[in-house]
């Protein structure tokens, strides 16, 4: 019998990403079977895997959870009629395998009985019967799978009960459903940007066919399928959870061009103050009435008393109603103004976006570096939250320029990150300035200079840039030369 894990799931099993699992594949350090990997394989790669527990996946889940601004969270088991369908699928499938050991069985016993009756010590074709009796009896011991395995499998089933792994098609993407998310829901988590509108089951934009596997509906919706849409399949993925391992077929955001143009009212839930200089403004749109956008992405934000400023989005797209912008001191800008003297919670701030092509490659497989300056980290920010939803780069790597003495404003987020992912690494850099207005070319250029040799290889990278424009300017004059077309990405930041 064959045991294949699929590479989500495998990741999730000995707590890595399924970037590093197809970095390996890509190398031919572990084998694959139809996009599927054996629990053998991956054991033999990772020897030191902690099968009895998920400690890393735990400690990113934790990271992931309160980078993606206090989701609430769900629970763990699905629906009720979800588990007991999951719970009968797993009954069928032991069945059938226990038939099936039942036939390798009685096929293996008729083999002994027919090879154990010619062996006499005269005869060649009885003495190679006898050493073909021997090779079957040790194929059979030989082939039985361990108890690493078994464990693993073990865990795979019980997986199998509380998530169900959906692909997307044209796409290919895959993602695991959790507890009782619907499939939109659990597709947004997991950083891929299918096609929305309300995501309350009134436009009908998310509809989409199940190609195989089943789902159920879970929230009700008031857009009306056609019968002949029911009967092909279609959904309403905003609505539906799947029971099972389902295929979808769903449109997809293949870029900010797909991006519809939105104009939202937004109320703030609070500001906090990370540096005396720095306010970081939460915003929350309507259940009903949700911020599509990519990750890198600005919007315009217009107050009630008319002040305006456009700013990047520091959260992450996989939360789509609860809005971040990190907002610097500037008496000479009114919206910057009203924020740290004036805004107050639940207030009205109408979005207008999104707009902006700093975004990122999902299905990018090489390193990816961010060079960040000042409030340039809000982009970078929802950046870095998008890849580790998605899981698809090699490496991450932040290298964030700031002139203040005590370091970045939110160097303990970057410092969590650090701690809970083996494939980020972080670098908070002082530039040779007490003030962000005082910031220079030659400051830019020096401090590049002394920490170029400890980049990783650019020629193998995907570089992002954001900050004032005499950071962005500079870095990318020192940078493109190294770079192939196409792998420098630049977004200055207005202070």
């Amino acid at each position: 019998m064959s045991h294949l894990l699929t590479l989500s799931r495998a990741a999730r099993l000995v707590g890595t990403t399924r970037a590093h699992l197809q970095a390996l594949i890509k190398r031919g350090e572990l084998a694959t079977f139809e996009g599927m990997v054996t629990p053998q394989d991956l054991l033999q790669r990772f020897p030191k895997a902690r099968l009895e527990d998920d400690t890393l996946f735990e400690r990113l889940a934790r990271i992931k959870e309160t980078a993606f601004a206090n989701r609430i969270r769900e629970r763990l088991l699905p629906d009720p009629e979800v588990l007991v369908a999951r719970l009968a699928d797993l009954g069928i499938e032991l069945d059938d395998a226990r038939r099936e050991v039942a036939r390798y069985r009685a096929a293996v016993e008729a083999a002994d009985l027919l090879l154990s009756g010619h062996e006499s010590p005269s005869d060649p074709l009885a003495m190679l019967a006898r050493q073909l009796r021997l090779q079957l009896l040790e194929l059979i011991d030989t082939a039985a799978i361990d108890e690493d395995a078994q464990r693993l499998l073990a865990m795979d089933q019980v997986m199998r009960v509380v998530s169900a792994h959906v692909r997307l098609l044209p796409s290919g993407h895959e993602f695991l459903l959790d507890g009782t998310d619907t499939i939109l829901e659990a597709a947004l988590r997991a950083g891929l940007s299918l096609n929305y509108g309300c995501s309350s089951g009134n436009c009908g934009l998310c509809k989409a066919r199940i190609v195989s596997g089943q789902a159920k509906k879970v929230r009700p919706h008031d857009f009306l399928l056609t019968e002949a849409e029911k009967n092909a399949g279609y959904t309403l993925l905003c609505s539906y959870t799947a029971v099972n391992d389902v295929v979808v077929e769903a449109i997809e955001a293949g870029g900010a061009t797909d991006i519809p143009h939105q104009r939202i009212p937004a109320r703030v839930r609070r500001i906090d103050a990370p540096a005396p200089d720095i306010r970081l403004l939460h915003l929350q749109t309507p259940r009903t009435q949700r911020l599509r956008f990519l990750a890198g992405q600005s919007v315009s934000l217009l107050s009630a008393n008319g002040a305006a400023a456009e700013m990047p989005i520091a959260s992450c797209p996989c939360d789509d109603r609860n809005i971040e912008f990190h907002v610097r001191e500037n008496p000479d800008d009114p919206f910057a103004a009203q924020v740290f003297d004036g805004l107050r919670s639940g207030e009205t701030i109408t979005l207008d976006g999104p707009t902006g092509d700093f975004v990122l490659d999902d299905d990018v497989r090489r390193p990816v570096m961010f060079l960040a300056c000042d409030t340039g980290f809000a982009p970078v920010k929802s950046l870095i939250e998008h890849a580790l939803a998605r899981e698809s780069a090699e490496s991450l790597h932040l290298y964030w320029f700031t002139c203040s003495r005590t370091g970045p404003y939110l160097d303990n987020v970057c410092r969590a990150w650090t701690d809970a992912l083996d494939h980020f690494s972080y670098h908070p850099l002082i530039l040779p300035c007490h003030a962000m207005s005082e910031l220079s070319a030659d400051g830019v250029r020096g401090m590049l200079e002394s920490i170029t040799p400890s980049l990783p290889t650019l020629a193998e990278a995907e570089v992002y840039l954001s900050g004032p424009t005499t950071f962005t300017e500079t870095a990318a004059k020192m940078l493109a030369p190294h770079l192939p077309d196409g792998r420098l990405h630049v977004q200055s930041i207005r202070r």
